[in-house]
């Protein structure tokens, strides 16, 4: 399926509503775990949370956000233009691309080929990076849900943090789509169970029985269901 890219500002109102009720790839790696088995209690609570997405049709005030969260939404900007100053590149808006049941917001898209994935970070954090010499392989799905969602040929994982010497506070390691096409097979595989199971409680949810359990009568007295 061709995705349809919405050009709108990422944490917007807009935005926000394009992505209600759909399996976004910062998600991935929830349903993604225990691959081959069944899914755990945290896939089963985002499933439940997205179901009720759709039928209500908005999303639960409840929002969870820390010091290190905040700074990381204000420390992107920052990340972004170090990137394209290193690179001679101009990084454009990563909006929404929406593939109906699920879709992708890549922190940036690099001319026609690339997208970007910016994570700004605590220096412990960086600095395992940094070790590595690779990306943080915790954002390994929601990177292949880059390439899935967008066509595009590669990903520039981006770490930065302020804390480290100017010559080491960005971090840019790039992941190429041809080789991740098994990864990306994964990916659909399992994301389509998922989105079944994302139906399945939506139809139970839905059902009118589900609310109103029948009261059973013995000897004409009325006992109500507990």
């Amino acid at each position: 399926m061709k995705p349809r890219f919405h050009d709108v500002e990422q944490g917007s109102e807009i935005w926000h509503s394009l992505r209600l009720g759909k399996v976004t790839s910062s998600s991935n790696a929830i349903f993604m775990a225990n691959e081959d088995k069944a899914f755990g209690e945290p896939a089963k609570k985002l499933a439940l949370q997205i179901a009720l997405e759709r039928i209500n049709g908005f999303k639960s005030d409840v929002s969870y956000s820390n010091a290190h969260m905040e700074r990381g939404h204000e420390q992107e900007p920052i990340a972004r233009a170090l990137y394209e100053q290193e690179n001679f590149v101009n990084v454009d808006n990563g909006g929404f691309f929406d593939l109906g049941a699920h879709g992708d917001s890549p922190d940036g898209l690099v001319g026609d080929d690339g997208v970007i994935e910016i994570k700004s970070v605590i220096a412990s954090t960086h600095y395992a990076t940094l070790k590595r010499n690779n990306f943080d392989p915790s954002y390994l799905w929601q990177i292949i849900g880059h390439l899935d969602c967008t066509n595009r040929q590669w990903v520039d994982f981006i770490s930065y943090c302020s804390e480290f010497p100017e010559s080491k506070q960005l971090l840019v390691y790039r992941i190429w789509r041809k080789d991740c096409l098994d990864h990306i097979e994964r990916l659909r595989a399992r994301r389509n169970e998922f989105l079944n199971l994302v139906r399945t409680i939506e139809s139970e949810i839905r059902e009118e029985d589900f609310y109103n359990y029948a009261p059973a009568e013995v000897g004409g007295t009325v006992l109500q269901e507990a």
